[in-house]
This record gives structure tokens, sequence and C-alpha cells, in this order.
């Protein structure tokens, strides 16, 4: 096809990570991937306390390496997960996973990795409580968001069913 960008990976997936996954685990050693571990586990339970008076915990108990919240309380003013995601794009974060676990309402799954230090985490905890004020406040701000990206918010419906997967040079 003349306008595909060809394949994307080899056959065998994608080889590249796989040998930076495997030189990361090596250059940590058993001792450092226990270390890591920790401070991610750490880091996800410390999210967790920070965030759990604004956003709905489904299960209050210590987590492993993620936390996973729902907007629940949010929604209750018309602000969804999705929508949150959105407005921490604004705030200067790449926006976590979202409806995701499929058991958990307006899921928001945030993964504080290892590396993050806890200035990091303090910033991202102040984005997500002042989110959670502008939900209540003003939610038009947060639905509408992005408001600082290039890109605003896609049609989703509309790259569903007209999908564009052609790179065009401009």
């Amino acid at each position: 096809r003349p306008k595909s960008i060809g394949k994307v990976h080899a056959f065998y997936g994608n080889v590249g990570i796989l040998v930076r996954a495997y030189a990361y685990i090596r250059t940590l050693g058993a001792e450092g991937l226990r270390r890591v571990a920790e401070i991610a586990t750490l880091n996800a339970n410390y999210l967790r306390v920070k965030l759990r008076d604004r956003y709905h915990l489904p299960h209050n108990r210590i987590c492993q390496h993620e936390a996973v919240f729902s907007a629940k309380n949010q929604a209750a003013h018309g602000v969804k997960a999705r929508d949150i995601a959105k407005r921490l794009l604004d705030y200067g974060f790449y926006a976590p996973t979202v409806y995701f676990p499929l058991v958990v309402e307006e899921a928001l799954m945030i993964e504080p990795v290892e590396t993050e230090s806890k200035e990091e985490i303090d910033r991202f905890v102040k984005a997500m409580i002042a989110i959670a004020d502008e939900a209540e406040k003003n939610p038009d701000v947060v639905r509408n968001a992005p408001h600082t990206t290039p890109v605003r918010r896609l049609d989703d419906t509309r790259a569903v069913r007209e999908p564009d997967v052609r790179w065009t040079r401009r």
C-alpha cells in the first residue's frame, strides 16, 4: 500500500524493548531489583494515602506498584475519569490509565514508578487535588480539557469509525 508506513515491528515483536529490559534487570542485580520494587510500592501507597480523601478508593488497602482510584466523587459533578486524565495534561503530566481495571467504575490507575522523586509525586498530588477542586467548583474546565496542548480533544467515535492510519509529510 503506497500510503502505509509499513510494519511497526517485526514478526517476533519489539526485540529492542526486550534487550533494554534485560539490560536494566542485569544492571540492577537481584538486590537492586528488589529495591526498585520496594520504592515503586512505597510510591504507590504514598500516592494512595495522599489522594484518598479526594478520590474514591474502591479498595482501601495497601496496594502494590499501582494505586487504583475511582472518579465516582467527581462524576457527581459530571466529570469523568477521562476528563481528569485530559486535565492532567494541562498540568504537565502524562495521563494515567483510565477505565481499567474494568471492575472499577470510572477507574484511574496511577503507577508512580521507582524513578519518581517524592517532590514529583507531591507535585502530581497537588495537581490531582486542584483537579478535584475544579471538578466541584468549575466542572467545565475539567470537562473541556486539555487547554494547553497543541491537539485538543479528539472525536473518539469518528477515530474508530474512520481510522486515519497514514502518515503524511507536511
